[in-house]
């Protein structure tokens, strides 16, 4: 696992995660606006790894789950070469996961959608975002919250030739 981080403290570990960077046909990125959040704070999907399952079949759960997008109107295109972790703000860290974990470790997925706007759907049964939107890749940074724009920078370095 490679991180940007530093020690791991006080011993709690990092929760083992996924995120998804959708991308459309213009190139332009997928960021949806948490519902659980009144400020901005626009992000794209991302979630936890279930026991037993590959990195890989977690990002294609969490992209259903969370924007209603079904696998098949995907094309895989990369996976960034290392694990990438951030710890949470101390502020946050309580509430996310009960204070179980000091931050997450996340493998990344680089995703062509190849389906239409109107199949993003993100009224789902349990809505992760309030609104969505596509962005482009060089203001994609500007949205995202502070402590996490360290791993966004890392995966948007990686994934860039491919957008």
């Amino acid at each position: 696992m490679s991180g940007l981080t530093a020690d791991k403290g006080a011993g709690l570990s990092y929760r083992p995660c996924v995120g998804v960077m959708l991308v459309n046909s213009a190139g332009q990125v997928f960021v949806g606006q948490r519902a659980d959040m009144t400020e901005p704070a626009w992000q794209m999907p991302q979630g936890g790894i279930d026991k037993g399952e590959s990195p890989k079949v977690a990002a294609l759960r969490e992209l259903q789950e969370e924007t209603g997008v079904d696998p098949s109107l995907v094309r895989l295109e990369a996976e960034t070469a290392d694990w990438v972790s951030y710890d949470f703000p101390a502020e946050v860290a309580g509430k996310i996961a009960k204070g179980k974990y000091r931050g997450q470790t996340q493998k990344w997925f680089l995703l062509r959608f190849e389906g239409q706007d109107a199949q993003v759907r993100i009224d789902t049964s349990h809505p992760e975002f309030s609104e969505w939107r596509w962005v482009s890749p060089d203001d994609l940074l500007d949205l995202i919250v502070p402590f996490k724009r360290g791993v966004y920078a890392s995966v948007l370095d990686e994934f860039r030739p491919l957008l």
